[in-house]
């Protein structure tokens, strides 16, 4: 089945926060589920931009700050979101960095495992409960296909301190966004409501891809109108984790077509490193000790 926006089911009484929809991926996504009548929160560090996309999309939207280079910032989202609303039905965990000069977020973590990684896990930790009681909540994280190059878990090294490779922590990042999801999965099953799931959107043609180191740029740019996707369709993965009835817990979508480059979206595999549940607890353990946020399952 092409599997597409018509496919979403009514949203209409469900809340979705969707970090980083600002623009790209996010926005298609945030746009997509408010078009099917989502209470919607654009999660975003520019409140601006923030603003300008909620009135693009119109419908019930609104906006919260949230810088998931900053765990302070995370705390502070968090704190303002479980106010605002009592129940949650979808965390769409969206939004990254990709191939970074070597940075550091303000607590000190590389740009990329911080960002990607640990601010969405801990604002998934500090969310959950909102979560936990709603018949039929899921949590999507996105991950890429980049989660196979170079991508390890670099437990002697997270931050790369040693040596840095934009590649490799990028893969370690998304290796991790993976392995954080299945984790979860595995933990909520117990509560029988809530599924975690995760989605890669393929090529896109989005603003993610402007740290791409120099020497891949040109070829990039060159072939770009071949064999990458408008952000509409590379959003089609996580909406369809995130709406699709038939998905189950710990499933992986992205695109259908060759390569999972582009088309519509289907199950796919992650790499055999992704499922190594040994890696998956300690980085989990790792993870609530650099973020100081404990899980409530």
């Amino acid at each position: 089945m092409n599997w597409a926006e018509p496919n979403i089911p009514d949203q209409h009484g469900r809340t979705a926060i969707v970090t980083g929809a600002n623009t790209g991926l996010g926005f298609e996504t945030a746009r997509a589920l408010a078009g099917r009548g989502a209470t919607v929160v654009l999660a975003v560090r520019d409140v601006e931009k923030g603003k300008q996309a909620a009135a693009r999309i119109g419908g019930d939207v609104t906006v919260q700050e949230l810088d998931l280079t900053a765990l302070d910032s995370v705390r502070a989202a968090a704190a303002a979101l479980r106010a605002a609303h009592p129940r949650i039905d979808l965390l769409i965990n969206n939004a990254g960095v990709m191939y970074t000069p070597k940075r550091l977020t303000r607590d000190g973590f590389e740009m990329q495992f911080g960002t990607n990684h640990l601010g969405h896990f801990a604002l998934t930790g500090l969310l959950l409960d909102r979560l936990l009681p709603v018949p039929g909540s899921r949590i999507v994280t996105v991950s890429s296909t980049g989660h196979r190059i170079q991508a390890a878990i670099h437990f002697d090294d997270l931050q790369w301190e040693r040596s840095y490779s934009r590649i490799g922590a990028y893969g370690q990042s998304k290796l991790a966004n993976l392995m954080f999801t299945y984790e979860l999965q595995r933990r909520l099953a117990a509560h029988g409501t809530t599924i975690a799931a995760a989605a890669h959107p393929g090529l896109s043609n989005t603003e993610l891809a402007r740290n791409t180191p120099a020497a891949l740029r040109l070829p990039v740019t060159w072939l770009a109108p071949i064999i990458t996707q408008p952000a509409s369709m590379g959003a089609l993965p996580t909406l369809r984790a995130a709406t699709d009835p038939a998905v189950d817990g710990g499933q992986y979508y992205g695109p259908g077509g060759r390569g999972e480059l582009r088309g519509h979206p289907r199950p796919v595999s992650s790499s055999p490193a992704s499922h190594d549940t040994a890696v998956q607890r300690r980085l989990w353990s790792i993870s609530e000790t650099l973020t100081g946020v404990n899980f409530p399952i």
